[in-house]
């Protein structure tokens, strides 16, 4: 492994990543993808927004039809976290649990995490399995039409997604994390003028059942239709950060082109912004493609390359 084996290692096989796998292969390039297995759209139990799907589909079944079609055309698709990214001539390398490659390019679609409430596991799972737990208001605010929500945040960012789920139902309460709110005059008084009751924490979800979440603080117990914690993610730039990428606010600087500040390194989907939107990533994830096949078609023209090389192959 003394030279780049592959044009592209695409890290991430959410949307966006996924996305760009299947640009790349029908650009004719060689990439392999590499996914830990986290992506958040497999989480999604349905989708109502996404274009395409008028009944909806589950974020699982989205990013097996899209591993399908990028394996299809050529992609390689492989299990791993990638914890190690370095420059090296011409390229970089990736290693990871069971391997390593080599590149000359480098795509990050390492998303984010989203922090969890205070709440067991399991409960967690089970409950944002039946839509009890929301993790994305503009996604599916409007399957929570008319319902008892709760909101667990605080600050600017639990007032600004509380306001925003008002525009869906009336009853709306911010429920404190972990102690009494900590809001300011401008903050109470948006909740006030929205109609959004405010309880202090701490809190806990303690129970799932006959389609009600059931969430115990500091003011008693509260039964609702659904809760969105709004406690915000943790965005995955630590591979960016090894191989000295520019970040700003906590994610990934990029051009419009999806081109970060290192050669040779593109990012797209929430690494870059936190849109959180599936269509979004997407997006991005064809920009990246298009920009990584036509930066490296500066270098050599691809198809001639791959055309040559099939005639020697044979001659």
């Amino acid at each position: 492994m003394d030279a780049p084996c592959y044009d592209c290692l695409v890290i991430g096989g959410g949307p966006a990543g996924l996305t760009a796998a299947i640009y790349l292969t029908r650009f004719h390039l060689s990439i392999k993808v590499v996914d830990a297995g986290k992506s958040r759209a497999s989480l999604i139990p349905c989708t109502h927004n996404h274009a395409g799907y008028p009944d909806g589909i589950s974020g699982a079944e989205l990013v097996a039809r899209m591993t399908a079609q990028a394996q299809k055309y050529g992609a390689e698709i492989v299990t791993g976290r990638v914890t190690r990214l370095d420059r090296i001539d011409g390229g970089f390398r990736a290693e990871w649990g069971e391997g390593s490659v080599l590149a000359h390019t480098v795509l990050l679609a390492t998303g984010v995490t989203n922090r969890r409430p205070p709440m067991d596991e399991i409960l967690h799972d089970e409950a944002l399995a039946k839509g009890l737990i929301r993790y994305c208001p503009i996604c599916d605010g409007y399957e929570v039409t008319d319902k008892k929500i709760g909101v667990i945040g605080s600050g600017g960012r639990g007032v600004a997604e509380a306001a925003f789920l008002r525009g869906f139902t009336e009853d709306v309460t911010l429920i404190a994390p972990d102690k009494a709110h900590d809001l300011d005059a401008a903050d109470r008084a948006r909740l006030e003028a929205f109609g959004i009751r405010a309880v202090d924490g701490p809190c806990q979800a303690v129970a799932a059942h006959e389609g009600c979440i059931v969430v115990d603080t500091a003011e008693g117990h509260y039964t609702f239709d659904s809760v969105y914690p709004a406690l915000g993610s943790d965005t995955h730039v630590e591979l960016a950060l090894q191989v000295g990428a520019t970040l700003k606010d906590g994610v990934l600087v990029v051009d419009s082109h999806q081109r970060s500040s290192v050669p040779g390194l593109y990012a797209a989907g929430d690494v870059v912004l936190g849109l959180d939107q599936i269509s979004h990533a997407m997006g991005e994830g064809g920009v990246a493609a298009t920009a990584i096949r036509n930066d490296l078609a500066r270098e050599r023209p691809i198809l001639r390359e791959r055309l040559s090389g099939s005639i020697a192959a044979k001659a």
